[in-house]
């Protein structure tokens, strides 16, 4: 895989790590091929998961530049489907095992026809059969194969050759309109309870930018992956001009934002509620916003053209 390299991933989930140095035993399950993240973050107690080992997560059939090679088994890779301004501006840089890569792209490219609708679901090998690919989740972009059989849908992944298989009812057409309100809240509710995971950005465990890039990127539109970013990305909005789907951010005094969350309720009768993967309670809830929450309310934002009414 030679420097320079546009290369996919070819697990369900791969985690990106901020040096190869930092992996712990713990973290074995996350780095096979195929990786096994739910047992990987089952193992995890509260004081690893809030660690900073893990830089973020990315998803079948993500397209990764390979900056850098070594002989142990490890590439450093910049995930250009993740946009960091502030880390490097092709995208976001961090390490993962090379056998979590391919270079074949088996059909599957950047315009994918459909997304993966469901919190987790795997790719089976034939119809109903085997399963080739477990822990498939949310947002995933898979290029259709062919019409539905028997309510199995044919898809084409990065790394297998010929087509795989996943119930029909667990993917939808690719979005190519901006989203609406409800769109933003029904795919965000639906990771409700999700664990907080730092760098996480799957329905295993998501932390707050990974929970806004997710959502998003499962509607089509292709956002930061940092909280700072996602907010510097945004139209910002004057308080109380705010809709829901909009988001919050909040950073203490001179310092950069540190959360963000996804605007639920804003009548003026009302507190101000949120949607929001938090550490203090270690999930995803929806919640209005407590009186620390208002202390270090930074703003209100609005992603591209915004929600629509």
């Amino acid at each position: 895989m030679p420097l320079g390299t546009e290369a996919m991933v070819r697990v369900a989930v791969a985690a990106l790590w901020s040096s190869p140095d930092a992996v712990r035993p713990v973290d074995a399950p996350a780095l096979g091929a195929p990786a096994d993240v739910g047992a990987w973050v089952a193992g995890l107690d509260a004081a690893r998961q809030a660690g900073e080992a893990v830089l973020s997560q990315l998803l079948l059939g993500e397209r990764v530049l390979v900056t850098e090679l070594r002989p142990d088994g490890w590439a450093h890779v910049v995930a250009v489907e993740q946009p960091s301004a502030r880390l490097d501006p092709r995208g976001y840089p961090g390490w993962l095992p090379i056998t979590q890569l391919t270079t074949a792209a088996t059909g599957v490219d950047g315009t994918a026809q459909m997304v993966v609708d469901t919190a987790v679901t795997a790719l089976h090998a034939t119809a109903a059969g085997p399963v080739a690919v477990p822990g498939v989740v949310l947002g995933t972009r898979l290029a259709g194969a062919g019409a539905p059989v028997d309510g199995w849908q044919p898809v084409l992944a990065p790394g297998h050759t010929g087509a795989l298989w996943l119930p029909a009812a667990h993917v939808v057409a690719a979005p190519t309109m901006p989203p609406t309100a409800e769109q933003v809240l029904s795919v965000a509710a639906r990771l409700l309870d999700v664990e907080y995971l730092w760098g996480g950005m799957s329905a295993y465990g998501i932390d707050c930018s990974g929970l806004v890039h997710l959502v998003w990127r499962r509607l089509g539109v292709l956002v930061p992956r940092d909280a700072s970013d996602q907010a510097t990305a945004a139209r910002r909005l004057e308080l109380g001009t705010e809709r829901v789907g909009d988001l919050y951010s909040f950073a203490r005094p001179g310092r950069r934002i540190h959360h963000i969350g996804i605007v639920t309720a804003t009548e003026p009768r009302r507190e101000r509620r949120m949607l929001h993967a938090c550490h203090g309670h270690r999930r995803v809830l929806e919640e209005p916003l407590s009186v620390e929450r208002n202390a270090t309310l930074l703003g209100a934002h609005r992603l591209g053209a915004g929600p629509a009414r």
